[in-house]
């Protein structure tokens, strides 16, 4: 659906309910995608038959167009227009399909004030960047000279990965200018290997942690789980390059049955599923360095099981394995709190000593760095089977997800609700 039709969808605070910083003057919605000229059919054809990598996007797109430094699309390229001395909230959506964006405007600062749909403190920067899944609300202040400011957007890309590396453009044109005058180009987008822009715009973000809107952080842990992240290999004899690309979670490839595990979990059908999936990684090597003679990985539909209302902590770290990469990992069903986040190998005696358990960002996608890890922290409250993936499309479709199996609670509002009577059959 990210490379056919998609949109924005914005949630409202609720009727009389105060944004806890100033209202803006206006609402922008800012949809950040990827477009490949030919069909999405036969790029999933060759990445079939190959076993390796999709072919790259040819574009990036703010709000489904280019932008003027691609050939053939500055007659429809998207103009904002803006009045001097107002304010303007950008509603961010990262719907591109593999490619994590920094985006920054010309001469303005930005003032990030939400992610994922949680308050933060009121952060001022040169740039953001916004992963595929996140989304992320940004003040701009028309405070420049009247004039044309190009808002721009380029990938953040491991140094080792080939990718689309172009860059989009939206025009901000402030009232009184002409709307084809030469637009100035920002000058704070970092490069598109900048590691370290993008570990510090994340590790910056901090929750709003006020009496209306706290930040609910779990203290006592009943589940330490940590998981690997990355990419392997599995037998296929008949892709091109003798074996297929394969993501996993502490080196398991999801593989999906062909009952919905929903519908598995709650009418207990058997042999569908097993809670079984390691708490931690099989075996222990050093995660950012040489990789491991054997490459292969195991498949199988292996979740987590987690009682209701369990406090979990949950360390992910990326490994070098194949080709090290920042991977925007999403889970459904409830937020997390990412109260640690580092480089290198995670060391469970020393890094918790730095957690933040005060204002931690509240999120439900975080990029887990390039050659480090991030420890998340959620409470399991919500029943049901909450599937847990790379927000890199290439890296789900090759199993790079998991699940966790919420079992119901006490209370009849803590239980899961059954299907609708009109539920399609498979």
């Amino acid at each position: 659906m990210r490379y056919t039709v998609y949109g924005a969808i914005v949630i409202l605070p609720k009727k009389d309910t105060p944004y806890p910083f100033p209202k803006p003057d206006g609402e922008i919605p800012v949809v950040l995608g990827e477009w490949w000229k030919g069909s999405m059919d036969v790029v999933l054809q060759q990445l079939a038959r190959s076993g390796g990598a999709p072919k790259n996007s040819d574009a990036y797109t703010i709000n489904g167009q280019p932008g003027d430094l691609y050939p053939c699309s500055r007659a429809e390229k998207v103009v904002i227009p803006v009045k001097s001395g107002k304010t303007y909230m950008l509603r961010i959506a990262g719907a591109t399909m593999n490619g994590e964006m920094f985006l920054s405007v010309a001469g303005h600062k930005l003032t990030v004030v939400e992610v994922d749909a949680s308050y933060t403190k009121p952060l001022e920067v040169d740039y953001v960047l916004v992963t595929p899944g996140q989304s992320m609300n940004v003040l701009l202040k028309a405070d420049r000279p009247v004039g044309n400011y190009y808002l721009a957007v380029r990938p953040y890309i491991a140094p080792n990965v080939s990718l689309d590396n172009s860059t989009a453009t939206a025009v901000i044109v402030y009232e009184g200018s002409h709307p084809n005058a030469t637009p100035a180009l920002p000058t704070t987008l970092p490069p598109i290997t900048d590691s370290a822009s993008a570990n510090s715009f994340s590790k910056s973000l901090r929750s709003l942690e006020s009496k209306a809107f706290p930040a609910m952080v779990p203290l006592q842990i009943d589940r330490h789980l940590m998981f690997t992240i990355g990419l392997a290999i599995r037998p296929c004899s008949n892709c091109t390059l003798g074996g297929r690309l394969s993501g996993v979670f502490n080196n398991i490839s999801l593989e999906l049955p062909k009952t919905a595990l929903l519908q598995a979990h709650y009418f207990r059908k058997p042999n569908v599923y097993i809670t079984n999936f390691p708490d931690n990684p099989t075996s222990s090597f050093n995660y950012i360095g040489k990789p491991p003679s054997n490459l292969m990985a195991k498949g199988g539909t292996r979740l987590s099981y987690l009682p209701f209302n369990s406090s979990v902590q949950l360390i992910l770290q990326s490994t070098a394995i194949v080709a090290p990469e920042n991977h925007p990992i999403h889970l459904h069903g409830t937020n997390f709190f990412v109260v640690g986040m580092g480089l290198g190998n995670y060391n469970a005696s020393s890094d918790p000593l730095s957690f933040n358990l005060i204002d931690p960002p509240e999120r439900n996608t975080i990029g887990v760095p390039l050659g480090g890890w991030v420890a998340l922290r959620f409470e399991a409250n919500n029943p049901g089977v909450w599937f847990m993936h790379c927000h890199l499309e290439f890296h789900t479709s090759v199993g790079l997800a998991t699940a966790f199996v919420i079992e119901d609670g006490p209370n009849p509002e803590d239980k899961l609700i059954p299907p609708p009577l009109d539920l399609p059959p498979c």
